[in-house]
């Protein structure tokens, strides 16, 4: 870099810019006056090679090579910031008690633990210092933007860190925020205080506010979100968000669609979907956990504080703070003010089957900063169907007889709990049978005991614990090193997950199972998968049968032309 020449200045100066001292502005080997055109510069100016300015107000700032300014109202560091990197943000409970300090070497696991683990306060400590390393390390006079970037018709980026290969265009207002590599924002986004992750895309009319925007997320079509943490590949519109953590893939797309002080993970929600966290009594202080492939139908309403299993769909209004944790992969529908759980009917659905596939094809992330596992058959799932068996057996002993049952604050069905014990214990089977077939039997990776799901991450929970204590430690004393150390156990999922399958078996038989036991293991878990693919490829087919072309062929004469119209727009032909 180096000063600009007299005769450059002359130059630029005829080409319409100013500055407020051309001392100040530093400029690439190669610089020529054309690059900076009917413009403003205030402060301190590093134009790197190729870098253009045109017709905009820029102060404070370091251009990175090859990038674009072009009509921009202001884009200006107006002090020393740390551009979003230590922003708390109260994620779960509008009252602060879980707030997250961001920054933009966060991973949803650490993100986890800083929400979560309020009972070990030595541990908030620790994570609390090692975001701190990274607001120091952020901490500048200077803006930054990087190389490659596109920045056009946006009125005022303040306090803005922006990576490379970064594109704004239209942005209304951009302050005190990060942009990592090959973000988009579009159209009238207002986003302040903010970390937006790679590949991440906010555009018309989204506004934020102390949010952080994971990987490849994408919040559009006039979105609102205060005080919330979005993970990989989320993927919110038109509704709003509300002191919500949002586990990977968390999906909202409607206008009347509310989601606030709860936390989602692979979760879709219908159109009206409501809760309330608020009952005018200690303040916005309660929350509701909807763990790993939750489902709000429309118009689905739960008053928070609750608790659902994985895998569950909910239907209408739940007020009476259920916990149906114990029983993942279930319906909880509404009837007559009360609510009803169908345990297990889930595992039937095809609409089940359908996003474990999705997902992982829809993984648009190249950096990998969050740990997601989609393995269907996992300790986590399984070792809740587990304990579902037993909670379901020991419901029915309590009255053999009753035709309905109360658990936690809901209904089931004596038929209910029949079916779901039935499915449970195939699926057992059929999860067990998978997990023994992958990974290793080895004493190093001891998977035994219960296992968690940390945002997207299947873990033992003994690993889990041992990562938290080497924090506290300060064994793992950076963001770098915490995330290794999931990455680590991350790597040996296959031979962690053998070992609590097999210690499972064994448990079950009573005995160390053999190698012949261990293949017939194996083999009736394929029988029991295959089982449950035709049971919902049954489901798939009736929701491609004739009874759905209902209102399709509308000016066709023949039931044959009108399921051709039904076949052909559906895609079943």
């Amino acid at each position: 870099m180096r000063k600009l020449t007299h005769t450059e200045i002359e130059a630029i100066e005829r080409l319409g810019t100013t500055a407020e001292d051309w001392s100040k502005i530093r400029v690439a080997e190669d610089f020529r006056p054309e690059q900076l055109q009917q413009s403003r510069l205030g402060g301190e100016i590093e134009l790197h090679s190729g870098a253009r300015i045109i017709r905009s107000y820029v102060s404070n700032y370091r251009i990175g090579a090859r990038t674009t300014i072009e009509q921009i109202t202001a884009l200006q560091c107006r002090e020393a910031s740390t551009f979003g990197n230590g922003v708390r943000v109260a994620t779960m409970n509008e009252c602060e008690g879980r707030a997250v300090k961001i920054c933009d070497a966060m991973s949803a696991q650490v993100a986890y633990l800083m929400a979560l683990y309020r009972h070990r306060p030595l541990l908030i400590e620790r994570l609390e210092e090692a975001v701190e390393q990274v607001v120091d390390a952020r901490r500048d006079i200077l803006g930054t933007v990087g190389e490659d970037c596109f920045i056009s018709g946006a009125r005022f980026l303040r306090e803005v860190r922006i990576g490379n290969r970064v594109t704004i265009d239209g942005a209304s207002a951009l302050v005190n925020g990060t942009l990592l590599d090959d973000t988009k924002i579009g159209v009238d986004v207002k986003a302040y205080d903010f970390i937006a992750c790679e590949g991440s895309h906010m555009a018309n009319g989204v506004t934020v506010e102390r949010c952080f925007i994971g990987e490849s997320c994408i919040l559009d079509k006039g979105f609102t979100a205060a005080d919330s943490l979005f993970f990989a590949n989320s993927h919110c519109e038109n509704g709003e968000a509300a002191a919500i953590f949002a586990g990977p893939y968390t999906v909202s797309h409607h206008k009347s669609s509310l989601l606030i002080a709860g936390m989602f993970s692979f979760f879709n929600a219908g159109s009206g979907s409501n809760q309330s966290n608020h009952l005018f009594k200690s303040g916005a202080v309660h929350q509701a956990v909807h763990p790993r492939g939750c489902k709000f139908a429309s118009g689905a309403y739960i008053m928070a504080p609750a608790l659902e299993g994985a895998f569950t769909m909910v239907m209408g209004h739940h007020s009476r703070h259920h916990d149906t944790s114990a029983f993942p992969y279930s319906y909880l529908l509404e009837k007559e003010e009360r609510s009803f759980l169908l345990p297990a009917v889930n595992l039937t659905s095809y609409g089940t089957v359908r996003d474990e596939e999705k997902w992982p094809k829809r993984d648009k992330r190249k950096v990998m900063r969050d740990v997601i596992n989609f393995e269907s058959h996992n300790p986590y799932t399984t070792g809740a169907m587990l304990h579902a068996v037993d909670m379901l057996h020991s419901i029915e002993e309590m009255n053999p007889d009753s035709p309905v049952y109360t658990y936690n604050r809901v209904q089931i069905r004596a038929a209910a709990l029949q079916r779901g014990l039935k499915l449970y214990n195939r699926a057992i089977v059929a999860s067990l049978g998978a997990m023994l077939e992958r990974g290793a039997s080895t004493d190093r990776y001891n998977g035994a005991g219960r296992w968690l799901d940390i945002a997207g991450q299947f873990i033992a929970k003994r690993e889990a614990d041992l990562i938290v204590t080497r924090i506290e430690e300060q064994q793992l004393p950076s963001l770098k090193a915490i995330d290794n150390a999931f990455r680590l156990f991350a790597v040996h999922y296959d031979d962690y997950a053998h070992s609590w399958a097999e210690q499972v078996y064994a448990s079950l038989l009573g005995h160390t199972p053999s190698v012949e036991e261990i293949r017939e293991a194996i083999e009736a878990g394929a029988n029991a998968r295959d089982s449950f693919r035709r049971m919902t490829d049954a489901d798939r087919m009736r929701d491609c049968g004739a009874d759905m072309a209902v209102s399709y062929g509308l000016d066709c004469e023949s039931m044959e032309e009108r399921m051709a119209d039904f076949r052909t727009v559906r895609g079943l032909n």
